[in-house]
């Protein structure tokens, strides 16, 4: 491995070749149990190394999940049936958005990330001198670069979704996994109908992300998928989407985020009620280790989605250096309140699930997660209120 040294006195052109490369070992060497890193290796290599999701051809992931059928349709779990109740009752059509609202990403009146979101003082500290305009165009693509990734997950949610319906164990599970599959449809119809015709722009998917899809995707667990999907990308992009909604001042958007900030609510919800009893009574104490360790190496993961690599490839790929990039998305005052919403959402989940023994909380202290650790978990925290707490705030 190159030392930091090493690399800085290599010249610009060969280090911002090798700094993805590099960047690509070190997130998938950090994790010390050997079955995560087997599980997540081989996509880690896909997703960071062949950049697969940016090779502007369709990806085919083979699936190896059981399907779990059972022909009595018994009512085993009294609390899915009523989250399943209220799915259905719930549900909203992408049509009835106010999609006539004229929307111009560049006008400073009416932004979708608020001026303030990027810290421009540090990008000039580089050498990085941006005019008014330059400065509202940066933030319309960091804006377009967010609602991408938010696009690229929904789709792998709906396939998850799907998957998670055939495999888990429980009959109401599966009734109200088939109002996820419809939700989350309609989350990849609206997010592409506003990136597409109101933004007119689309970003590849983030390479961290892509490896987490490609993961679980390919994963044979039940329970790996709900926890992949239904706690860690939903439970995240719960926090996202909340924070995005409090931000922006374009009114089409933050209704169409309210919308899917209810159905997610749900979904993550679902998750810990499929995860609580099985995580805390039917694993041995080795699959509980590695399901708490593949879960603090997923919100790793995930914590690196929102460095944004794609918009510097975009603008800065040959002023500024990757690391550069990342310590000025680090500190930009709007990634840093986005870090720390979604991980509020994050961490009091695996709290509920049973993923926080003492063993695996020094791990969660060290990259300053522990903060969120006494928060609500979503089966004691709807939509409605989490709208609510969002407008209050």
């Amino acid at each position: 491995m190159l030392t930091n040294k090493v690399l800085e006195n290599l010249p610009f052109s060969i280090r911002r070749r090798l700094e993805p490369y590099i960047e690509a070992v070190q997130v998938m060497t950090e994790t010390s149990n050997p079955k995560v890193l087997r599980a997540m290796a081989p996509s880690g290599i896909r997703g960071l190394i062949l950049q697969r999701g940016k090779q502007g051809v369709p990806t085919k992931m083979p699936s190896h999940h059981e399907t779990h059928f059972d022909w009595t349709y018994p009512n085993d779990q009294p609390e899915m049936r009523e989250l399943y109740t209220r799915a259905k009752e719930q549900q909203w059509n992408g049509e009835d958005l106010p999609w006539d609202i004229d929307v111009d990403p560049e006008n400073p009146e009416v932004p979708i990330i608020p001026p303030e979101f990027m810290s421009y003082d540090e990008l000039r500290g580089m050498g990085i001198k941006l005019t008014e305009l330059e400065q509202h165009r940066l933030n319309a693509s960091v804006g377009a670069w967010m609602l991408s990734q938010f696009l690229h997950g929904e789709q792998g949610a709906l396939f998850a979704a799907a998957q998670v319906t055939e495999a888990v164990q429980f009959f109401d599970g599966k009734l109200y996994g088939s109002t996820q599959v419809v939700d989350e449809g309609r989350h990849v119809e609206v997010f592409h109908r506003y990136l597409d015709t109101k933004l007119n722009k689309l970003y590849q998917i983030n390479d961290n992300l892509f490896v987490i899809i490609d993961a679980l995707i390919q994963d044979s667990r039940w329970d790996l998928k709900f926890l992949g999907m239904q706690i860690m990308v939903e439970g995240l992009a719960l926090g996202a989407f909340g924070t995005l909604y409090q931000m922006t001042k374009e009114p089409l958007l933050k209704e169409l985020l309210k919308k899917v900030i209810q159905d997610e609510a749900r979904h993550v919800h679902y998750g810990v009620i499929a995860l609580r009893d099985h995580f805390q009574n039917e694993l041995s104490e080795s699959e509980q280790r590695e399901r708490e360790d593949w879960a603090f190496e997923v919100a790793l993961l995930m914590r690196n989605r929102f460095l944004s690599y794609e918009v510097y490839e975009e603008w800065f790929e040959h002023k500024i250096t990757r690391k550069q990039w990342a310590h000025m998305v680090s500190h930009s005052p709007g990634f840093e309140i986005f870090r720390q919403v979604m991980f509020q959402r994050l961490v009091p989940n695996l709290r509920e699930i049973g993923l926080l023994s003492d063993r695996i909380k020094p791990h969660y202290e060290r990259v300053g997660l522990m903060q969120y650790f006494d928060g609500r978990s979503a089966d004691h925290l709807s939509g409605d209120e989490l709208i609510a707490e969002l407008d209050a705030a």
